[in-house]
C-alpha cells in the first residue's frame, strides 16, 4: 500500500526519522527519495509544514542569529544542503545518508508534484526568474499544475498590506506546495511568518533555483557538485555578491570542524 495514500501512515517518514546533531541543528538523515516521500505525506496531511535546507551559510546564521535558531525550531523538516556539512557530519561519527542539494530538491519535488496531482506556487526569484523555470518546469513535466507566480518587489516583507496581498493570491490559487526564492534569511521568515495563511501544505525556500532552473545563471559541471566545488563556481560567477560569503563568514565553520574533531577524540581516549 502506498504511505501517503494512507492517513493512518500520514508523517511516517518523518516521526521515524533519525536526526544527525550537528554544530547545533537537529538534521533529518534523509535520502532524496525518503524527503519526497515525506513531502507527499506532508501534503496528504493538509497542515502547513515548512522546511529549511542548511548549508555552511546557514550554520554560521544560526550560530549567530537567535531569530534564526527559533525559524529552525519552527521548521518540520531539515535536510543537509551543502557538501561540508556532510564532510563534517561523516569525520565527527555520525555521517549524513546524502546531499538534498536545494535546486535538485526543487526540480525534483515539482516532478514528484507531476506524478502526484499536485499543484505548485512560485514566489520570488530575481525579475523574471520564476517565468523562466514555470516555462522550463512545464516542459519537462507537461502534467505539472504550477497554480501561480509571483515576483514581489524589493523591500516587499516590510510592507505589512503587501504580504497580505501575496497570502491572498496564493490561497486564491489553492496550490499545494510553495517554493520561495527569496535567499536566506528572509525566506525562512517569511515562511515562518506567512507561510500557515497561504493555504499551501508545504513550504520550502529555494534560493536562487529558479534562476539555475530557468537557465538564467548555469550551475556548476557535475564534477564539481559532486566534489563540493559548487561554491567556487558560483563564486565565479557572482564575486561582488558571494565573496564575503565564501571567503569571510564560513570561515569559523571549519574551525569548528576542527575544535569538534579534536574534543571528539579527547572524549574517546578518556572513554
Amino acid at each position: 500500500m502506498n504511505i501517503i495514500n494512507n492517513p493512518a501512515k500520514v508523517a511516517d517518514t518523518l516521526e521515524f526519522a533519525k536526526r544527525v546533531h550537528l554544530f547545533g541543528v537537529d538534521i533529518h538523515n534523509l535520502t532524496m527519495d525518503e524527503t519526497l516521500q515525506a513531502i507527499g505525506e506532508i501534503v496528504e496531511r493538509r497542515k502547513f509544514v515548512f522546511a529549511i535546507t542548511p548549508n555552511v551559510d546557514h550554520t554560521m546564521k544560526y550560530r549567530k542569529s537567535v531569530q534564526f535558531r527559533e525559524l529552525y525550531k519552527k521548521a518540520g523538516l531539515v535536510v543537509a544542503d551543502g557538501m561540508p556539512l556532510l564532510w563534517a557530519a561523516r569525520l565527527l561519527g555520525t555521517p549524513l545518508k546524502e546531499r538534498i542539494a536545494g535546486v535538485e530538491l526543487f526540480e525534483r519535488s515539482c516532478a514528484f508534484a507531476a506524478e502526484r496531482g499536485y499543484s505548485v506556487f512560485l514566489m520570488g526569484g530575481s525579475p523574471g526568474a520564476a517565468e523562466s523555470a514555470r516555462r522550463e518546469l512545464l516542459e519537462r513535466h507537461p502534467a505539472l499544475k504550477i497554480a501561480g507566480l509571483d515576483c514581489p518587489p524589493y523591500g516587499f516583507a516590510k510592507d505589512a498590506e503587501q504580504n497580505r496581498a501575496l497570502q491572498q493570491k496564493i490561497r486564491a490559487s489553492g496550490a499545494d506546495i510553495l517554493f520561495v526564492g527569496l535567499g536566506a534569511p528572509l525566506q525562512e521568515l517569511w515562511m515562518s511568518e506567512y507561510g500557515a495563511e497561504t493555504g499551501v501544505s508545504f513550504a520550502i525556500g529555494v534560493g536562487v533555483s529558479f534562476s539555475f532552473v530557468g537557465g538564467l545563471i548555469p550551475r556548476a559541471p557535475v564534477w564539481m557538485q559532486r566534489n563540493g566545488l559548487e561554491w567556487l563556481w558560483r563564486l565565479g560567477k557572482e564575486p561582488r555578491r558571494l565573496w564575503k560569503r565564501y571567503l569571510v563568514e564560513a570561515l569559523p565553520f571549519f574551525a569548528m570542524l576542527v575544535q569538534a574533531m579534536v574534543k571528539r577524540r579527547l572524549a574517546r581516549r578518556v572513554a
